[in-house]
């Protein structure tokens, strides 16, 4: 399971960071049905695995943070026997779970309770935490309508699109991510998840930048929605992942270089607010 994850995670199967911190985390249970002959045994493969498993996408820090996190509640216990080591890393797992599960949700309402009847958002990528925030907001009675980009070259936007589609209340429309512009003075605010901020800077799905610049131009509010677990002090350096060139073009690229980096850094002067589980920071 946890090959398998890994290689999830560097497919980019799953998008939302979110899901791959759950994901990811709840993927070292396999290792409690292994055999270890001693609790070092265990403990070096616990690190192991969960090194590869950050490894994978460097860029997320809630995946760093929570297998940070799995780890060192495990070997700060100093269990004694392989089988204590074993159920300590299962009560870990479920405490992270629920961690970033409760963050997420409560990132969610509180963004809800920020969208009012009769706006009009835009959104970038897939986020899973803007979209219950969307959803939540619509069975509160709110009528929204909400601009999508395609979020190339993996299109993760569609799926977005998608998911709107089926909520009740929610007007969708999909566009190409270059269209931003022409639709962002139609909008009352853009709405981003939350890849992470470290510092003066925030790390989302490549595009957040421009549209972010856009929408200063034309005085339209960006609000980026998320744990506050993703906002980063110390202990995390992000690595901006450089995709395959076949995303973006199946022929072969004769004459030039193809380049697909999978994030970019808006600088948080652009950000009205942050929208997290713990409430709404002001910029």
């Amino acid at each position: 399971m946890i090959d398998e994850t890994v290689e999830e995670i560097l497919d980019m199967q799953t998008h939302s960071s979110s899901v791959v911190a759950v994901k990811a985390a709840e993927a070292l249970a396999d290792l409690t049905e292994r055999e270890f002959v001693t609790v070092e045994e265990y403990i070096r493969d616990l690190e192991r695995n969960s090194s590869a498993l950050r490894r994978a996408n460097p860029s997320h820090a809630s995946l760093f943070n929570t297998q940070r996190q799995i780890v060192e509640l495990v070997t700060e216990a100093e269990p004694e026997s392989v089988d204590e080591a074993k159920k300590l890393t299962l009560a870990a797992i479920d405490e992270v779970v629920s961690q970033v599960e409760k963050a997420k949700d409560r990132a969610a309402a509180n963004a809800a309770d920020s969208l009012e009847d009769g706006m009009t958002i835009l959104t970038h990528d897939y986020s899973s935490t803007v979209l219950e925030a969307v959803e939540q907001a619509a069975k509160d009675g709110n009528h929204l309508t909400v601009y999508v980009t395609e979020a190339r070259p993996r299109y993760l936007g569609r799926k977005t699109a998608r998911v709107l589609s089926g909520i009740d209340r929610v007007e969708t429309h999909l566009m190409v991510d270059s269209a931003a512009g022409h639709f962002l003075p139609e909008c009352d605010a853009v709405f981003f998840g939350m890849d992470c901020i470290v510092g003066d800077l925030f790390y989302n799905r490549v595009g957040t930048f421009p549209i972010s610049a856009t929408a200063a131009q034309v005085d339209v509010p960006v609000v980026v929605v998320g744990s506050r677990a993703k906002i980063i002090e110390d202990g995390f350096v992000f690595e901006n992942e450089i995709r395959s060139g076949s995303e973006v073009m199946l022929e072969p690229a004769e004459g030039f270089k193809l380049e697909n980096p999978a994030y970019d850094a808006t600088p948080i002067r652009l950000i009205e607010s942050v929208i997290t589980d713990h409430g709404t920071q002001q910029f």
